[in-house]
């Protein structure tokens, strides 16, 4: 068995488990903390295809046991807000970014990190964006709470502007309790810390389970 092989299997053992305690006969086992219903998919970052055949296979399987699935993308999102600005805004920041960038690809780099940020980071950023979404759902099937589950995915096109364990402090106590699972582009260092598409420092602070 090849290296990508053995990746490949480990993601799909690893949805295989989700999907184990998610239909669990007791409801969703996820997390061990009572009300916090919040998992994460850990992959590595060249595995984004495999991940997306094992979410549609997740998303078939839980469906045909009468589950909801909604699926959320962190990509739109950040396109949402970013053309949200308007054309002049956008404009106006490609050229100045394009601009740095010839004298020195680095300044460039953190001139965009520091237009884009601002739009996302927080909890008024694009956490707010996803707990819409999942309220919304939450409002227009009520009953189906208990048996839908959201998953946050592309979360690779948000890198280098936020780190998403921002993302789900921010989300916490604002989802109605249907269980939420971020699919992690990045790699586990140590018990509980992870680091962003592999490149940004660890980071250990992380409630909720990893897969």
């Amino acid at each position: 068995m090849t290296q990508s092989q053995a990746v490949s299997n480990d993601v799909r053992q690893a949805f295989d488990a989700l999907r184990k305690d998610l239909i669990a006969d007791d409801g969703p086992r996820i997390s061990t903390m009572r009300n916090y219903r919040f998992a994460i998919v850990q992959y590595q970052p060249t595995k984004e295809f495999v991940v997306r055949r094992e979410v549609q296979r997740l998303s078939g399987d839980l469906v045909a046991h009468g589950w909801m699935v909604l699926s959320i993308s962190l990509q739109r999102l950040l396109m949402d807000r970013i053309r949200a600005q308007g054309d002049e805004w956008i404009d106006r920041v490609m050229q100045t970014e394009q601009r740095m960038e010839q004298t020195e690809s680095l300044r460039g780099l953190n001139y965009l990190k520091s237009k884009i940020a601002p739009l996302i980071e927080g909890p008024d950023g694009i956490a707010a964006d996803c707990s819409k979404l999942i309220c919304a759902h939450a409002d227009m099937y009520p009953h189906t709470v208990d048996r839908t589950v959201a998953l946050i995915g592309r979360a690779g096109a948000l890198y280098p502007f936020f780190r998403s364990s921002a993302l789900l402090r921010h989300l916490d106590g604002r989802t109605r309790n249907v269980p939420v699972v971020l699919l992690y582009p990045g790699e586990k260092r140590g018990p509980t810390g992870l680091s962003f598409m592999g490149r940004l420092n660890a980071d250990n602070d992380y409630r909720p389970r990893i897969y």
